[in-house]
């Protein structure tokens, strides 16, 4: 074989070497692009997954209240923060029992803090007629059931099953109970006459 045609195949070899490679080269640009708007669109519903669900928003946010629609005499159960929230939309008889039996309770003053300075009252709220408080007992997390039934000795209100701690319709503990203190008040604001946004007060806004 010449040197030349020895040349000439050497010159074939690498244009066939140079037409793979760029064909390569096009494949792995291809793929490349293709792999970008997979990832772009795979990050969609991963971003979206790491919004707050529903749940989580009642866990750790706010939560707004419609308390027009609760009937005298009755609550609306709720939750906040994962625990249940209750708001009581109590009665001109119901308020005024309020200061019936201060002596048979154990912080009638709100010397504990278990309410914001403004609900610091004997309806322990910002308007009388609305009750907004956590359904949790303060002696082991339970949640205490109404029992709004007046009797000669019970002016309604709440009572533990667990272990028969006692709450009135503002959410004070009776003497005796194993519960040490109150329910607690969370901080609340209205932010209409007819809505109410637990989670958040004027304060903190």
């Amino acid at each position: 074989m010449s040197a030349n045609q020895i040349d000439k195949n050497l010159k074939q070899d690498v244009d066939e070497r140079s037409a793979v490679d760029q064909e390569k080269r096009k494949f792995l640009i291809a793929t490349s692009a293709v792999g970008a708007a997979g990832a772009a669109v795979v990050a969609v519903p991963f971003v979206a997954s790491m919004t707050p669900s529903e749940r989580a928003k009642a866990a750790g946010a706010p939560v707004e209240v419609d308390v027009s629609k609760i009937a005298p005499g009755e609550m609306m159960v709720s939750e906040y923060r994962g625990q249940p929230l209750w708001v009581i939309h109590r009665t001109d008889e119901q308020i005024a029992k309020l200061s019936n039996h201060n002596a048979q309770l154990t912080d009638p003053d709100l010397e504990v803090p278990q309410q914001p300075e403004y609900c610091k009252n004997k309806e322990r709220a910002i308007n009388p007629k609305y009750a907004v408080m956590l359904g949790t007992c303060t002696h082991l997390g339970c949640s205490p059931a109404q029992d709004f039934l007046t009797t000669a000795d019970w002016d309604g209100g709440f009572i533990c099953a667990c272990h028969g701690s006692k709450f009135d319709l503002a959410g004070r503990v009776f003497k005796g109970s194993p519960a040490p203190t109150n329910l607690v008040i969370p901080k609340h604001q209205y932010l209409t006459e007819t809505t109410l946004l637990v989670g958040e007060d004027k304060e903190s806004a």
